[in-house]
């Protein structure tokens, strides 16, 4: 593998890297803002359907930042073979990639549903939801 070649994926590799970082720090927010606003909800007496709408728009929005963190996984990965295998491809190609490999409108809810429904996403959010409809329950 030609020195330029190896530098470029190896600069792309270390930037996709960081984003996923970022991803994975964004999406922590997002379910600390949950707890807060459930905390909210239940401590100041706010409408429970409101939180619980609230919920699923935050769940949703963590599910959309799984699932650009997810493609950016899958890049990475390709990365990591290419440098192992001494591969020619070039580095620097994440959309060309993304938009070969880009599906339709179904494909992308899809991909939404299936971030949604990952364990390290859903958990916290399904606990909140039950958190809210126990209280409505009392």
């Amino acid at each position: 593998m030609s020195d330029l070649i190896h530098s470029s994926l190896s600069q792309e590799w270390q930037l996709l890297q960081q984003q996923v970082g970022r991803y994975e720090s964004q999406a922590l927010h997002i379910k600390l803002l949950a707890i807060t606003l459930f905390a909210l909800a239940l401590s100041q007496g706010w409408s429970l359907r409101f939180a619980a709408l609230t919920l699923c728009i935050l769940w949703l929005q963590e599910a959309i930042f799984r699932t650009t963190q997810t493609r950016l996984c899958e890049r990475l990965l390709l990365l990591e073979s290419a440098l192992r295998n001494g591969g020619t491809s070039a580095g620097m190609q994440l959309h060309s990639w993304w938009a070969d490999h880009r599906g339709g409108f179904m494909s992308l809810l899809a991909e939404y549903a299936k971030a949604a429904i990952r364990p390290t996403v859903a958990l916290p959010y399904f606990l909140l939801l039950a958190g809210v409809l126990y209280a409505v329950m009392r």
